[in-house]
């Protein structure tokens, strides 16, 4: 048992060794949903805190996105969140792909999938409301039917 437990220790020690990339790609603010959008305040600090973690290039990393194997999970949402949609390069979108990814986003929002559940372990302030799903449902429906409004034109 003790040379399992020495084993172990040496083990998680290495992999400490393999710390994650921590540099967020540079912001361009003329391409970023928020702004592009014209997003109210009160929106948009709901967007900041539950999504942008994930789904942005202004991740904020944690304590633990320092300790190997976490850290690895981490970095794994991270990119996976941002392959799926990027609010800080929304602008690069077409139309018709904004509008699917804020169809996307509208049921995630309420099915309750997003954020996911193991997010809310080190960011309590994520979670939403249900008021907050419904300003953001809204919100996203009405910016969803804006841009299909103007693919018509």
């Amino acid at each position: 048992m003790k040379k399992i437990i020495v084993i172990v220790l040496v083990a998680f020690i290495m992999i400490q060794f393999f710390p994650i990339d921590k540099t967020n790609p540079p912001a361009t603010p003329g391409m970023d949903f928020l702004r592009i959008k014209d997003t109210p305040p009160e929106i948009a600090k709901i967007i900041s805190t539950s999504c942008y973690d994930c789904h942005s290039n202004e991740t904020k990393y944690p304590w633990y996105s320092s300790i190997a194997p976490s850290s690895w999970f981490l970095k794994n949402h991270v990119v996976e969140g941002r392959k799926h949609l990027n609010f800080s390069t929304f602008a690069v979108y077409e139309p018709k792909r904004q509008a699917h990814k804020l169809e996307e986003c509208i049921e995630m929002i309420e099915k309750k999938e997003m954020p996911l559940e193991s997010y809310y372990i080190g960011h309590q302030d994520a979670k939403l409301t249900d008021q907050q799903r419904l300003e953001l449902v809204a919100y996203f429906k009405k910016v969803k039917e804006d841009t299909e409004r103007k693919m018509v034109f």
